[in-house]
């Protein structure tokens, strides 16, 4: 194997380029992965439009890229579960296991997690990536790389479901119809919820999810999308509504769209973190607010449900580029975001 590899990095906002680097040697516990496809996530865009997100800073360069999958081609001397020629999809954050939050389960709440494409620590737009081996979760013979992609996204949408206690028997409506509101509907669906509501302003978005098996989409730039919900549930509202948008407008339309004694699952992230809300009507209704950061203990539940043939992911992408037109990937996601539902890169 050359000792050298090509990784697409960020320069600057809004410019993208090459450089080569040695592949990353493999620590005891780690696996080298020949990276075949990465997910281009809103994050990402958001990094490459602004170079922040809050505290986050890019400091070029800077490498993208954080939901990823390939084959493994090196393994540590202390791995055991993991092969050469294994296909894996990588969770792409590595805590400490120390903390009170790893140490209670929720691991994902660790203040010190190391993960992929959140300044400095580099992301995964490149030919090889070395990553933590129980990190590295092997796919079945019916699942590849490109759907393996995309299981980290799918984590997102299981996570919101669980807290938002989905169940057979309920109704539910998501806010938003870019990748995570599709993958927390076809979450809902796959654990039994038949009745679920799609709103968004995106023609384009709101047929994929009706191609996808939503209920009914709702179109909120032509139609009033609190009375729609309204009238389709008799007056009653949802029992779930999942905001997955970080608008202010669709966060105060989730709490006049739940029923009354309802959870509320906010996903979105808002480019400002404050939001005024309908808090009396809230409190009126006495709704259950939730909210959901990344995920935690899914991976192996997302891989199985795409297996099982209950998921499928490859109808969520939309476009597909190569690693060399990264720069007309990323600008061509930012530009069109009307068009896009879902793109990847493949390495």
């Amino acid at each position: 194997m050359n000792n050298k590899m090509k990784v697409a990095v960020m320069n600057g906002i809004g410019e993208m380029g090459f450089e080569e680097r040695v592949i990353p040697k493999v620590a005891d516990d780690e696996v080298l992965v020949k990276t075949e496809y990465v997910g281009i996530c809103g994050s990402d865009l958001h990094y490459y439009e602004t170079g922040r997100i809050g505290d986050y800073i890019v400091e070029p360069p800077f490498v993208l890229g954080h939901e990823a999958a390939g084959t493994v081609v090196e393994i540590g001397k202390n791995v055991k579960h993991l092969r050469v020629g294994d296909r894996v999809t990588l969770e792409p954050g590595k805590t400490c296991g120390n903390c009170e939050f790893c140490r209670s389960g929720k691991y994902n709440l660790c203040p010190d997690v190391i993960f992929f494409a959140t300044p400095p620590v580099d992301g995964t737009f490149q030919e090889y990536v070395s990553h933590e081996a129980n990190l590295c979760f092997k796919l079945p013979d019916n699942v590849d790389t490109m759907e393996g992609a995309l299981i980290e996204p799918l984590a997102v949408g299981f996570h919101a479901a669980m807290q938002g206690e989905a169940h057979a028997g309920q109704s539910a409506v998501v806010l938003g119809a870019g990748c995570i509101g599709l993958v927390t509907m076809l979450a809902l669906k796959s654990m039994g919820l038949t009745e679920v509501y799609v709103v968004d302003i995106m023609e384009n978005r709101l047929q994929k999810a009706l191609e996808l098996g939503a209920t009914k989409v709702i179109n909120a730039s032509k139609i009033d999308a609190i009375k729609s919900i309204m009238e389709l549930t008799n007056g009653l509202g949802c029992d779930l509504v999942f905001e997955t948008a970080g608008t202010e407008v669709t966060s105060q339309q989730s709490v006049h769209m739940a029923k009354k004694g309802a959870n509320i699952v906010l996903v979105g992230y808002g480019k400002t973190g404050m939001m005024n809300m309908p808090m009396s009507l809230a409190l009126d209704k006495e709704i259950t607010f939730k909210t959901v950061f990344r995920y935690r203990h899914i991976y192996p539940m997302a891989i199985q449900a795409v297996a099982n043939g209950s998921i499928n992911l490859k109808r969520i992408i939309t476009n597909i580029f190569n690693l060399d037109d990264v720069q007309k990937a990323m600008d061509f996601s930012v530009n069109n975001k009307s068009e896009i539902v879902k793109a990847v890169i493949e390495i």
